[in-house]
This record gives structure tokens, sequence and C-alpha cells, in this order.
């Protein structure tokens, strides 16, 4: 299950050509008795996520959680110990619920300051440090920086960068497959 905001949920451009698609594509070519649900909200906050999670869970009963929230609380200025609370419980809450946990990080445009972004960006690598679970050090990584991957709102990744953002995702999300003992239930 991915469960994330505007990033995932394909903000800008057809669904199909969305990077959740294209990592189900992938997976399927290599596991395919797996398939991806996508539980993303546009707009969606680190706080939205938390308040909703045990439903989604109740709901799907997804394997693996790919956590991609954080951006949208970063961008607001919300407080960074608010933001790690809502991921912690987040996570908290998959790993009750025997989800195993891919956290995707994030990073905040230098203009928010260096202090703050700093802060944000350490939030990821030590959520994933202190739950135990795998991290994508940055979701838009390779492009992050480039505007010509950016729709016109300069925040959400056009068609061309879903792939590079597929690619990211997927560099970690094998590695759970090859390193962690996947039930019978496929679903993420």
């Amino acid at each position: 299950m991915v469960f994330g905001d505007s990033l995932s949920s394909s903000y800008g451009i057809s669904t199909e050509a969305g990077w959740v698609t294209l990592l189900e594509q992938r997976l399927q070519s290599k596991y395919a008795d797996y398939r991806i649900i996508n539980a993303s909200i546009s707009g969606e906050t680190a706080l939205g996520g938390r308040n909703r999670i045990r439903q989604a869970l109740e709901t799907h009963r997804p394997e693996i959680v790919i956590v991609e929230l954080g951006g949208n609380d970063g961008l607001r200025g919300a407080s960074i110990k608010s933001i790690y609370e809502n991921l912690a419980a987040i996570i908290e809450e998959c790993q009750q619920n025997n989800a195993l946990v891919l956290l995707a990080g994030m990073q905040l445009p230098p203009n928010y300051g260096r202090t703050y972004t700093q802060k944000f960006q350490a939030i990821f690598p030590q959520l994933a440090e202190n739950y135990q679970i795998k991290l994508i050090p940055f979701l838009l990584a390779g492009f992050g920086d480039k505007h010509e991957f950016f729709q016109a709102d300069g925040i959400h990744p056009t068609e061309v960068a879903q792939k590079k953002i597929a690619e990211n995702v997927w560099e970690v999300l094998q590695t759970m497959f090859k390193t962690e003992q996947i039930a019978t239930n496929p679903d993420i």
C-alpha cells in the first residue's frame, strides 16, 4: 500500500503515468502475485495520515506500506516535533498490524532556512533508525534540483520524472523481497 500525498497520487498527470502505476508494472514483472493499493490523497499531511492509517490498514491489510508523507507539513512550516511524532505514529500502527514499512525521505527547498531544512531532512533517517525500517533517502533523488522535471507549480514532478521516482522506490523495495520474510498476502 502506498500511503502518501500528491507526489504519490499522480497530481497533474494521468494515473497511468504516475510512479505508483509504473512501480506496480515493474513489481508484477518480477513478483506476479503482488499488487499495489494506492491510498494516497493529494494535500495529505502526516497528521491526516495518522488519523486515517488504522482504517486503511484494516481495509486493505497490506504486507508492506510505503509511507510518503511529511512534505506538505514541511512546506507549511509545521514543527519538526509534530512531523516526527505523526510519522512515528503511522509507523507504529503499521508495525502493530504486521506491515513492513518503507519510508520515503523528503527534502525542502532552501528558502525555508538552513536550520529548518536540515532538521526536516533528518526526520526520515532518524525514524528509519529508531524503528528499524527501510528508507528511500530522498524520493526525488537524481532530479529534485532540476526545474525541467517539475510541472509549472515547481512542486509536482512531470511525467518524465515519474520513471525516476519509481526507480528510487524500486531500488529499496526490491531489497525487502530479498531480506524480509514476505507472507502470503501479496498486497503492497
